[in-house]
């Protein structure tokens, strides 16, 4: 992986003039498209195969420029579902794997030059330990210690150039029609620049990173014996600066692996439990809440043969969103409105936090109403889950549930209405966050009852606010 030569493409001029060639050829394919769906007089309206083909090829040509073209292409997969066409978010999905380490003479010199004399103390490992769009990470060691880090080394030169890749991107998309220039457009647009600075900024991460991990001290003094604990690495201050961030190196395993998949059902049932009470945590206590889903950001780390507790490690604290008290209000209601099926409270809600609005129609009102209704069943009283979904103790079977995909097919005629307004940001990126929640709890295939729990941190809050 890192000893592949992948340098990121330099030149403002070179890299915008490559994403406007791209422009130009997938803005005609979808005029073509438009031509062609027209036809159909009102039949499947599913994108050409010629359309699905250079979206294709615009996402290659974000993924050769490399750097913070694939990053933003990455965060409009995530977020812009909301404003753009369908078959250009499927797409820019592909972007997600498209994360190759840069060679090691590339990385280097960024760290000889960010470290100066500490880089001697240091016998770091050539080869990357994992790669993401906007950095990469380096295991090494501590030489008069023997301690193991982590070094998360930022990409040289993508400070100089994040704007300007940033506006291009969206001078792309106006010029292909896939948005709409307006001031709800630019609203969500300065949000995820914002955000993609916060990406880039290890100060600001680091605060966040030692803002967290003294969150979760606090909170694992509280833990059950048995239940799953919260981990975040350590911090080695001496090695942290404006382009590099050093941690504790951490042994784990990701949801996805069979070692977690062969732990006990009890075991799992406690991660699963802990993956969701981290969400309540981050949102009604902490304040902060990590808004990336990524199952990368997460380690699972095996307690010992005796204790069998187990803990979440906790990873990239770049994303932080602070939430606002007048929409944590909203929020809640709505929490509470899914439990209780009070369409009326819901609609309260969801207008308050901006997904619809008072003019809004009939089938815009149910049809998004219905996808909260669905997307918050796990979180229902025992009495009020689907019987199909539980297994004999009466407990909700995240996994057989398949959940998402039926939330799902009522998102998608949520969105297909023109009556649809785009939800604000903390909306979109609490709702990324549950449903990457869930959907590492069903990965889990953890059984449990969520009921509980969610009443007792709403109740907590209203109580204290």
């Amino acid at each position: 992986m890192a000893g592949k030569p992948s340098g990121i493409k330099r030149g403002g001029l070179a890299r915008s003039f490559g994403v406007s060639l791209a422009s130009v050829r997938v803005g005609g394919a979808f005029a073509i498209d438009g031509v062609l769906q027209k036809l159909k007089s009102g039949e499947d309206k599913t994108p050409s195969a010629f359309a699905r083909r250079e979206a294709r090829h615009f996402v290659a040509e974000l993924g050769r420029l490399k750097g913070t073209y694939v990053k933003i292409g990455q965060m409009f997969a995530l977020l812009g579902e909301h404003f753009l066409p369908s078959v250009l978010t499927e797409a820019l999905h592909e972007l997600e794997s498209q994360t190759e380490a840069l060679h090691w003479r590339e990385i280097e010199p960024v760290l000889q030059s960010a470290l100066g004399d500490r880089f001697a103390e240091l016998k770091i490992e050539r080869r990357a330990l994992a790669a993401a769009s906007l950095a990469q990470v380096h295991r090494a060691t501590i030489i008069s210690s023997g301690e193991t880090i982590c070094l998360k080394v930022q990409y040289p030169g993508l400070a100089d150039v994040i704007d300007t890749d940033f506006d291009t991107v969206v001078r792309m998309l106006l010029l292909a029609r896939w948005v709409k220039a307006g001031r709800e457009l630019d609203d969500w647009l300065e949000s995820m620049r914002v955000q993609l600075h916060h990406e880039i900024d290890y100060r600001r991460e680091a605060r966040m990173t030692d803002r967290m991990a003294a969150h979760v001290a606090l909170c694992n003094d509280n833990v059950s014996k048995g239940d799953a604990t919260y981990h975040v690495p350590a911090r080695h201050h001496r090695y942290c600066t404006d382009n590099v961030l050093a941690l504790e190196y951490v042994d784990g395993y990701m949801v996805t692996r069979s070692e977690v998949a062969k732990l006990s059902q009890s075991r799992r049932n406690a991660l699963g439990r802990s993956m969701l009470e981290l969400f309540f945590l981050e949102l009604y206590q902490w304040g902060l809440l990590q808004t990336d889903p990524n199952f990368g950001n997460y380690l699972i780390r095996s307690g010992d043969m005796t204790t069998k507790s187990d803990a979440l490690v906790l990873l990239d604290f770049g994303s932080i969103l602070e939430c606002d008290k007048g929409f944590l209000v909203h929020f809640g209601n709505a929490i509470i409105a899914g439990q209780e099926d009070d369409r009326a409270l819901l609609l309260e809600s969801l207008i308050g936090l901006g997904c619809l609005h008072d003019g809004s129609g009939k089938e815009a009102r149910e049809s998004f109403s219905q996808f909260c209704i669905d997307l918050l069943e796990p979180l229902r009283a025992p009495q009020n889950l689907p019987a199909k979904y539980l297994n004999e103790r009466g407990e909700y079977c995240w996994g057989k549930s398949q959940l998402l995909r039926r939330a799902g097919k009522n998102a998608a005629s949520s969105a297909a209405s023109l009556q649809f307004t785009v939800p604000s940001r903390e909306f979109a990126m609490i709702a990324r966050k549950l449903t990457g929640v869930f959907t590492f709890i069903s990965v889990l295939n953890a059984e449990f009852n969520a009921h509980d729990m969610v009443q007792d941190y709403i109740a907590q809050w209203l109580e204290e606010d």
